[in-house]
């Protein structure tokens, strides 16, 4: 499915650095865009602050409106916390598990290098970005595609990279096992209020 492409100016929309670039406009100048810059009055109602949240999970993440739905429809159904539910289900995907072991710079490059079938999982193709991962499965590049220079510059970064609890990662052979799920601390640091969703979607 088509995802809209992560632009600085989006980043400055949202307060955060979405797109991973090194250089990113929000770095430099952390307020939205628009003609009156930092010196902005404007007051933003609570479904506004919502609206918000909501966008900015979903440009983290590259997700459509539908698949956020179904994702928000979803995690209402499952036992526990509504807003956590919904950030594990958005964690579990399978390329954002590939970006968290490090196997990949940003979500973007997680989910092209999904989509363009360089991940296998327990040994089998798999090239759709939002295929859900479980404890016990083991991701990784696909050994015909290993030769490729993208993925040998890789090898050296991954050494570097800071794993979630939830993912082991074998660096020499670019392979990652999921081990669990993400725990409570860890949803709890994402980058938006999944309280502030769950109260769009209700309201």
């Amino acid at each position: 499915m088509k995802t809209t492409k992560l632009t600085c100016k989006m980043c400055r929309r949202e307060g955060v650095s979405l797109c991973g670039k090194d250089n990113c406009a929000q770095k430099r100048r952390p307020y939205p865009p628009g003609v009156h810059g930092p010196t902005s009055r404007t007051r933003m109602t609570d479904y506004g602050k919502q609206l918000r949240e909501k966008q900015k999970a979903k440009r983290i993440y590259g997700v459509s409106e539908k698949q956020f739905n179904n994702y928000y429809q979803k995690a209402m159904k499952m036992k526990g916390d509504s807003g956590e539910n919904l950030v594990r289900l958005l964690e579990m995907r399978l390329d954002n598990t590939v970006f968290r072991a490090g196997m990949a710079k940003t979500r973007a490059a997680a989910r092209q290098a999904v989509s363009h079938a360089h991940i296998e999982v327990n040994g089998k193709r798999v090239d759709v970005a939002s295929y859900q991962v479980k404890t016990g499965d083991i991701i990784k590049v696909r050994e015909t595609k290993k030769e490729k220079s993208t993925w040998k510059a890789l090898v050296e970064a991954t050494q570097k990279a800071e794993v979630p609890s939830w993912v082991i990662l074998d660096t020499g052979n670019l392979e990652a096992k999921v081990t669990g799920q993400p725990s409570n601390e860890e949803l709890q640091q994402s980058l938006f209020s999944s309280k502030l969703i769950i109260e769009f979607y209700s309201r």
